[in-house]
């Protein structure tokens, strides 16, 4: 998995059909034709950015997808033909379409609103707040990236991230070139991975995603989150 996506399908698990669209009756990320949050990002690759997401199983359906600061500024169109495809728990197949979209000059904080076209002529609304806070890189790490005596019962440690109530880890085997495995939501800075993760001689890479919420009704999934670069260490024999 490329690292640019790591960690964003933690943000497209909400199946909108019938019962869980009423089940979230208003809340406006949630909408009869999909779900849609946006983030800010500050990521070490790239200037910080505006992270807009739309999850919906009515992809088939989807003409066009705009996004609107608060004052009515286009800040960009998601681009449908770039998408997670995925299937929920019950089955239901489902795509994430997802955006890096420049931050606005002013940078204004409130309601983003996201312009859903459907191919029957209609149009629906759905919106997010965004606070434009920038959440810095995790700091204090351990063990220290390039790191090559690490036992294989490390524990993965971090300093506390000012702002940030939640923490991911991705972790994968770089010397077997798997795919990165998700700690799920971390409410501590710290993860002891799974016993028999860490093989002797494994050459490891992993991240951390930083966040302020999760599942919030005005900030959505989450408002802003920070990602640390690729940190890599060995274990020892």
């Amino acid at each position: 998995m490329k690292a640019n996506l790591w960690f964003y399908m933690l943000a497209a698990g909400s199946l909108l059909n019938g019962a869980v669209y009423a089940e979230h009756e208003g809340d406006p990320h949630y909408t009869p034709a999909g779900f849609f949050d946006a983030h800010v990002c500050n990521w070490p690759e790239k200037p910080r950015f505006l992270m807009a997401l739309f999850s919906t199983p009515r992809y088939d359906e989807i003409v066009k997808v705009a996004v609107f600061a608060p004052d009515g500024v286009h800040v960009g169109n998601l681009d449908l033909t770039r998408f997670r495809a995925f299937k929920t728990q019950s089955g239901q197949a489902k795509r994430a379409f997802i955006a890096h979209l420049d931050l606005p000059g002013k940078v204004p904080d409130g309601w983003y609103r996201a312009e859903i076209d459907l191919k029957d002529g209609s149009r629906i609304e759905a919106r997010d707040y965004v606070v434009h806070h920038f959440m810095p890189h995790p700091a204090g790490i351990h063990p220290a990236p390039g790191a090559w005596d690490v036992p294989a019962s490390a524990e993965l440690r971090w300093d506390p991230i000012p702002g940030a109530k939640y923490y991911e880890v991705f972790l994968r085997n770089d010397w077997e070139g798997t795919e990165a495995t998700s700690s799920g939501l971390l409410t501590e800075p710290r993860f002891v991975p799974p016993k028999g993760s860490l093989q002797s001689d494994g050459e490891y890479v992993w991240r951390i995603h930083a966040r302020d919420s999760d599942g919030n009704i005005l900030l959505g999934d989450f408002n802003h989150g920070s990602l640390s670069p690729e940190m890599r260490f060995t274990v020892i024999k």
